[in-house]
């Protein structure tokens, strides 16, 4: 599975996040330059980056939402890649230095309702099930990640799954 970085966003805190210009250091604790509005729910080691598709974000405009790259809150903003074929466990490259490990589905909450509430739906179906080709919402609204290699990260970067979750 082979993916590029097509953006890198942050903020103060909260949403959207807003392109990063140039390379952006990425540490255990998350996207340098990158806040937390509510830090019960997001950031941490377990929560230290966010991963979007931009197929996903392709879609919801689509279908009427109003979002962009960065709009989900996502610190990488990926292309070429499957987010139904992402699990737990799994460690993705990106670029040269940067390992990251899949830790936990991205659940949306309140904060998307400015895109319209039923965006949250669109997002995530709780009654989905892992691997099942007949649920493609299954991580349309991401995957938080623990940064196991830290390093920069830089638009255009590409992103190689390199192991499997175990």
């Amino acid at each position: 599975m082979n993916g590029i970085v097509i953006q890198i966003n942050r903020s103060a805190g909260g949403i959207p996040k807003r392109p990063a210009l140039g390379v952006v250091q990425l540490t255990r604790d998350g996207l340098e330059g990158d806040g937390h509005r509510n830090l019960k729910y997001h950031g941490g080691p377990n929560k230290a980056v966010l991963m979007v598709s931009a197929e996903t974000l392709d879609e919801l405009k689509s279908a009427g939402y109003p979002v962009f790259a960065g709009a989900l809150g996502e610190n990488v903003t990926v292309t070429g890649l499957e987010p139904a074929q992402w699990r737990a466990g799994q460690r993705y490259r990106i670029g040269d230095q940067v390992v990251i490990e899949l830790t936990t589905l991205r659940t949306p909450c309140s904060n998307l309702d400015i895109y319209n509430p039923a965006i949250k739906a669109e997002l995530y179906d709780a009654k989905c099930k892992a691997g099942d080709p007949n649920t493609p919402k299954w991580a349309r609204g991401g995957f938080y990640a623990r940064v196991i290699h830290e390093g920069l990260l830089v638009p255009g970067a590409p992103v190689t799954l390199e192991s499997e979750a175990c």
